[in-house]
């Protein structure tokens, strides 16, 4: 596949990693569509870069199907998923107002997990219409876990489960499609420098991307973009979870 000519949805596409892959895929000549809850800024990003923009709840499966629909229409089809919506909370098991709350936990898993799958498989069907490429390639689904998947911290069971789960299906999912000729890969990102982090003073910024053992810094949303912008077209990449987080071992 290659970049200029892929078709792709993104979820999360208003702000964060979602907008930094949407700019990154557009500047390199594929159409893109952003699904995001976020009308007014997504569809501000959406005009941009010269997109689509479809309002999207990726919890929803009849908000999934219609968003995935009307890209499919405004594209001619899609050739790569890239999902990047999700949530992180800090709440710890048990704290001195009492257990972790349930419906926090739920939240988090159904937005990040159910959410993540939600949308891949909805794609994938669309996915799996494309005239495949001389080695079968119909197109790509790339899934966002963390690496709090692997090294979770206090206050993170919500979150270290959700993107474990993510980062589980990886394998299974690629298998599943793999008849199909759809490849399905994982980013775990480290700390980068979204949105959420932005807003914490510099301070606590700085003492994140002091932990960062090479390069000692937070990461750049643009350095997600071009990775999936790789794993697109790098077509023999499959089945795998990717780190991106400068080593960063979090303890």
């Amino acid at each position: 596949m290659k970049l200029a000519s892929t078709r792709a949805i993104i979820t999360g596409g208003a702000s964060g990693l979602g907008e930094a892959t949407a700019r990154h895929f557009a500047a390199s000549g594929a159409k893109v569509t952003l699904l995001d809850r976020d009308t007014e800024r997504g569809a501000r990003v959406a005009d941009e870069i010269g997109g689509f923009f479809a309002e999207t709840d990726v919890t929803d499966e009849a908000s999934a199907e219609a968003a995935i629909a009307k890209a499919s229409e405004n594209m001619g089809g899609i050739s790569a998923c890239v999902n990047c919506a999700g949530i992180a909370i800090g709440m710890k098991t048990v704290s001195k107002e009492g257990a972790h709350p349930l419906g926090a936990f739920q939240k988090t898993i159904d937005i990040n997990l159910v959410g993540t799958f939600n949308v891949a498989r909805l794609a994938a069907v669309e996915i799996a219409k494309n005239t495949p490429e001389e080695d079968g390639a119909r197109g790509v689904i790339i899934n966002t876990a963390s690496i709090a998947a692997f090294d979770g911290q206090k206050g993170q069971a919500a979150y270290a489960a959700s993107k474990g789960g993510v980062a589980g299906m990886c394998l299974p999912m690629a298998r599943d499609l793999a008849s199909s000729g759809i490849r399905v890969m994982t980013i775990a990102p480290g700390i980068f420098m979204t949105p959420m982090l932005a807003g914490l003073p510099e301070e606590v910024q700085a003492s994140l991307a002091a932990d960062v053992p090479n390069p000692a810094r937070l990461g750049d949303p643009a350095e997600y973009g071009r990775l999936a912008g790789f794993i697109v077209e790098m077509g023999y990449l499959n089945g795998e979870v990717i780190r991106i987080d400068g080593a960063l071992r979090m303890r």
